[in-house]
């Protein structure tokens, strides 16, 4: 656990640098309001679902967290708090290349945090089959999750440079509809526990965000 920390910290900075130096967010762009519940939105999104998937495949409460719960509570509190002021338009294009290179980053470290971080894959045949240390091959979906991540980094950036106006109004929905779309993927290849037609509680998540940024992305356009 020591391990993943030392890569969840690793993440943590270098999404600050990202977003602070490379990019240079204009954070200051809107009101302390809405950085407050987006951080309330993502720690709670995270803690929540996380949870409530451990106990749902595990059968006993255990504080978990949850990326893709994360990015589902950190949704749904910003666009509250945008329907609420009268925000219009997509606010969470600087944001991207912090959280992409954070779950990249990250993702190793659950990896390496092995067994105990309950992020592994299912059994397999499979030479990609990695042993986490109770002599069982499992996916190591982790990584699966990370090389994805690293791809749309680059296109993030390619976005960046060439295309500003586009990359501020519709990356962050671009973003969405990548992730949700590759976990609820991955998520066939996790030992989670079916909530209903055989999905896990990550893939009806991963499905409503799919719709959201299928309806901003039509909007944008």
């Amino acid at each position: 656990m020591q391990v993943h920390l030392l890569f969840d910290m690793i993440a943590y900075g270098v999404g600050a640098w990202l977003s602070f130096f490379y990019f240079k967010s204009p954070f200051t762009k809107y009101p302390f309001y809405y950085y407050f519940f987006s951080i309330f939105g993502f720690i709670g999104g995270a803690l929540l679902f996380g949870s409530l998937n451990t106990y749902l495949s595990l059968g006993e409460w255990v504080l978990s967290k949850s990326l893709i719960g994360a990015l589902f509570g950190g949704i749904v509190a910003v666009e509250s708090v945008k329907k609420f002021y009268g925000i219009k338009g997509s606010t969470g294009a600087y944001l991207v290349p912090s959280l992409v290179a954070g779950i990249m980053i990250g993702r190793i470290g659950c990896f390496f945090g092995g067994l105990d971080d309950f992020t592994y894959g299912i059994e397999t045949d499979s030479f990609l089959g990695y042993d986490f240390g109770d002599g069982v091959l499992r996916h190591p979906v982790q990584l699966y999750e990370s090389f994805l991540m690293a791809i749309f980094f680059l296109f993030t950036i390619m976005i960046y440079r060439k295309k500003r106006p586009f990359f501020e109004k519709k990356i962050f929905y671009i973003f969405i509809l990548y992730y949700a779309s590759g976990r609820f993927l991955l998520e066939f290849l996790k030992p989670y526990a079916d909530i209903v037609y055989g999905l896990n509680l990550f893939q009806v998540l991963a499905l409503i965000m799919i719709g959201y940024s299928f309806y901003h992305l039509r909007r944008e356009r």
